[in-house]
């Protein structure tokens, strides 16, 4: 499943990003790579952008990235 499809308090492992190419590098330089713990916080009521808890900081992310990243 990606990342887009869970609601808020959800506690997820990433386990495969993919994007590619400077996408995928701009995911992975904002912390979310393979074996990364988060949480969804809040997500906005058209669903677009994601609130996450990442590596103990604060992350919005918007929906098209969200798709990318498959967390179980």
């Amino acid at each position: 499943m990606t990342l887009n499809e869970f609601k808020p308090g959800a506690h997820l492992v990433i386990t495969k990003l993919t994007g590619t190419g400077a996408v995928k590098r701009r995911i992975m330089d904002m912390g979310l790579t393979k074996g990364t713990r988060l949480s969804i916080r809040k997500v906005a009521p058209l669903g677009d952008p994601i609130e996450l808890n990442v590596r103990g900081y604060e992350l919005s992310l918007r929906k098209a990235d969200a798709v990318m990243i498959e967390v179980q």
